[in-house]
Formats: C-alpha cells, structure tokens, sequence
C-alpha cells in the first residue's frame, strides 16, 4: 500500500510505502529513502524502488522531499532537518517503534552526502541501524571519475550559498553500510574499507554478479542528449558485481555494489535493489528499542 502523509509541523506531505495486510506486532523494517540535490521524493521512489518489495520484505519506505526550490532542490537547512525528524517519529509512532526491526537511511548523491551528516547528529546516531549510499560518498572515499558531475554543472538558485562539503573522517555511530556506485563515475573500487576495518572485519570477497534483464524505472530526463557515461544515459539492464566483508565485529554488514556500465543516474533494475535490499534486511538492527520516545 501506499499513501501521501502530511507532516502537520511543517504541513509538508512525504510518500509512504507498506506491506499489505500488516499483522498487528508485526516486525517492519524502516527505509528512509532521500533524493539527491536538484531531485524529489518522488523521483528517488523510482531511482531506489524498494516498494516494489515491500510486501516480500515487510518494508515500511518514507521518500520525503526537501524545501528548497526546483532546480536546486537540496537538502541543505534546519527545516529539512526538523521535518526529516518528524516523518521519522511519524512513522515510528505509526507503526509502533517495538515493530520496528531497524531503520536504515539511503540516499542518493546529496542525499548520501545528508545521510553521512545525519549520522554525525545525535537523534539519527541513536536510531540508525544502516546506511545505504547510492553513490552519495563512501566511508574510505572511492575517488570519483574526472567527468562524473553533471553536464553543463549544477543549476543553483541565487543566494543558495555553495553545495556542503562531504563530512570529514568517520562518524563515530555503530551503524551497518551498503555503497553502491555506478562504474563509470569512479575511477576504481578501493580494495580495502576504513569503515570494515572499524569492525575488524576480514578482507573483502567478491559474491556472485546481480544480473539484470529490465532497466531501472527513472534516469536524468533533462540531460538526455548531452548527458554522458559518466553522469549517466537511459535506463538499461545490466550487471552488478558485489563484494562483502565478513566477519565484522557485532556482525555489521559491510557492502560495495558497482554497478556495470551504469553512472550517477540511472534507476536501478529490479533484481540488484531486491539483492541490496535482502541485504539491509539481513543486518543487525534493535537501536530503536534503546530510545526513549517522550
């Protein structure tokens, strides 16, 4: 099922997926899922479609939007910040915070990059329990390709101020972390992982490819005909390699995905986002039942 729901402190509406037929007790896990710079909510439902699972995976999925006015729709003010707080406590007292399995944030690009500072801020630290970067930053930066930005730069509106720089350094929130990348906006996939190392983890293996026979649901639609590999073309099937790193202490989940012959933009297909999404599933969560909700 899915619905608008109105944030009535800020009178702001989000998109709000959910298992059909949702048995009283019984435990969800909690996906918000944030667009990058320029997007909205309803753009990323399509770019990361976990709905599409909800029912499978018994997936509660929040895609909020931010305030900040197209072209240059960021998350980047105390607003945003204070309405992201508010559909997290929307949903958890929706839907009960002891049903709540765990809660992982995802986002893509700026969304990434607001999901590593969230991390560093006490309300989302406590409640956390994974990060997904769909090509919004890795924890041991893979560096990115020299013509991985957008075609013609980034539009802004006057007086917006400069985009935020990544966070520096690790955060110090015990979380799990999924990065996933298209290739041709990196230069290479480092082999090793400061945020594995945190963990004591073992070196990486690599598991079988995610093949996928449909293309993904969205892509960058104003770029198309000066768009390149690099920031991304029409949606495609394709292939996915995955490595994991096992073994991490507290049995945190550790993950890289690149996805073959994809950039910055294109949705992704249907069988890498149920592999990514087992994944989330599949980790340690709990950090909900530690806070206490006023």
């Amino acid at each position: 099922m899915g619905e608008l729901v109105v944030d009535r402190v800020t009178d702001r509406s989000f998109y709000l997926d959910y298992p059909e037929g949702l048995g009283i007790g019984e435990k969800v896990v909690f996906i918000l899922n944030l667009h990058g710079g320029g997007s909205s909510g309803q753009w990323q439902h399509g770019y990361f479609p976990a709905h599409q699972f909800k029912d499978e995976f018994r997936l509660v999925i929040a895609a909020p939007t931010a305030a900040t006015a197209e072209p240059s729709r960021r998350w980047v003010s105390e607003a945003d910040d204070q309405h992201l707080q508010n559909v997290v406590d929307l949903v958890i007292g929706r839907f009960g915070q002891e049903n709540v399995a765990s809660f992982w944030l995802v986002g893509h690009s700026q969304g990434g990059m607001t999901s590593n500072r969230l991390l560093r801020t006490e309300f989302f630290a406590d409640r956390v329990d994974g990060w997904l970067s769909l090509s919004g930053g890795r924890l041991g930066p893979a560096e990115r390709a020299a013509n991985a930005g957008p075609p013609g730069g980034v539009p802004r509106l006057a007086g917006a101020g400069p985009m935020p720089a990544p966070p520096a350094g690790l955060p110090e929130a015990d979380f799990s972390f999924i990065y996933a990348t298209g290739e041709h906006e990196i230069v290479s996939l480092p082999e090793s992982s400061p945020w594995a190392d945190k963990y004591g983890a073992s070196p990486r293996q690599r598991l079988a490819d995610v093949v996928d026979d449909e293309p993904g649901m969205v892509y960058d639609g104003r770029r198309q005909g000066n768009s390149t590999k690099e920031w991304g073309l029409m949606p495609r099937p394709g292939a996915a390699h995955l490595y994991i790193y096992p073994d991490a202490k507290d049995g945190r989940l550790i993950a890289d995905v690149v996805r073959m012959d994809k950039g910055h933009t294109e949705g992704l297909e249907p069988n890498i986002t149920r592999r990514i999404v087992e994944l989330m599933c599949s980790a340690p969560g709990g950090k909900l039942q530690g806070v206490t909700v006023s």
